[in-house]
């Protein structure tokens, strides 16, 4: 349904850091990078564009990727985790979304929710 997301950021390094090291295990790499912006995804076709905005940035979006396995997830937390992200829920099955549900929970640099799920 999506083309791509864009977030605005506060501090373009430290969000770069953090999505390299979170996106990495889903597949997913830097594929631009200028002094106003970089952009993320498949290797040549960045959906996730991260948008360097003077003064604190509105954090409070959430996005979703899927992931390719547990072990995917597993690792977004924990190399998300290790690149400045905050825990918003570890990888583990969420039943009440629905029975097949894995996913794992990171708060970025910029306040928003980052979630790797597998279903």
């Amino acid at each position: 349904m999506y083309d791509h997301i864009g977030l605005r950021v506060a501090d373009l390094d430290a969000s770069v850091r953090f999505y390299t090291a979170a996106l990495a295990p889903l597949g997913f790499v830097l594929c631009s990078r200028d002094d106003s912006g970089a952009g993320f995804g498949p290797k040549g076709e960045p959906a996730l564009w991260l948008h360097l905005h003077k003064g604190k940035a509105q954090g409070g979006a959430h996005v979703a990727f899927r992931a390719p396995s547990h072990e995917a997830i597993k690792k977004f937390h924990s190399e998300g985790m290790n690149a400045g992200g905050k825990d918003n829920g570890a990888a583990d099955h969420r039943k009440d979304y629905s029975p097949t549900y894995y996913a794992a929970f990171l708060i970025d640099p910029d306040g928003n929710n980052v979630e790797a799920v597998h279903t």
